[in-house]
């Protein structure tokens, strides 16, 4: 018996991440539909491709196509690039928990988001805080599969530049030689070993809803 394909929808394709992520789920044959919702086109050409484009502090609008099986939600900021504490919110909190509420009411049963290490909505500082108060607001809505994603520092290149940001990776490519044991987690991470995770969880599953940065690895690693 044929399984029927699934439609994958993904939030932050543009970014680092959520590209790398599309890219895998454009060549996954478990997938017949990739949907994406940004402010600007991604510029690829893919019959599995459908973009919808506009405001994404406004996401209730796309409700009718926000249709699927799976939401891949790679929404995140910086503080270099949204200096400003309530754009930056809007963003980082706004946007998952306005996905994850249309999750809900569209019966879409798997959620999985990229968060951060360190994140908690008790934490005195605000960055922390944010995404803290974004886990607590995708899980009060229970959606049947959710998954949170905490990894360390992201590295890999950007177009956009970011000076302080690329001096700290170089910084960390030395500390992650001597972080190891339970220090492991706070190595910087890959990209590819985030949308590789993702991906494996979204058609496996995994025991626990937060998925630190070590064990992110890991399930990469395992997938390969």
């Amino acid at each position: 018996m044929e399984t029927q394909r699934k439609t994958a929808i993904v939030l932050g394709a543009t970014g680092l991440t959520g590209g790398i992520l599309l890219q895998l789920l454009l060549a996954d044959d478990r997938y017949e539909k990739v949907k994406l919702f940004s402010r600007s086109t991604v510029g690829v050409s893919h019959d599995k491709l459908e973009e919808h484009l506009g405001d994404l502090m406004q996401l209730e609008q796309f409700k009718s196509h926000f249709t699927g099986d799976e939401v891949f939600c790679c929404i995140g900021t910086t503080k270099s690039k949204t200096p400003n504490k309530t754009v930056y919110k809007d963003i980082d909190y706004g946007i998952p928990t306005t996905a994850v509420k249309l999750c809900r009411s569209n019966g879409i049963p798997t959620f999985l988001v990229v968060s951060a290490m360190g994140a908690n909505a008790k934490s005195s500082v605000f960055y922390n805080r944010v995404k803290g108060e974004m886990e607590d607001a995708v899980l009060a809505e229970e959606i049947m599969n959710t998954y949170i994603f905490r990894p360390s520092l992201i590295g890999g290149k950007r177009e956009e530049k970011r000076m302080g940001e690329f001096l700290f990776k170089q910084l960390m490519k030395v500390v992650n030689l001597v972080l190891a044991g339970p220090l492991e987690k706070y190595r910087s991470i890959k990209p590819e070993a985030i949308a590789e995770a993702m991906l494996t969880v979204a058609n496996s599953g995994y025991e626990e809803r937060i998925i630190e940065s070590d064990e992110i690895k890991k399930i990469a690693t395992e997938s390969d």
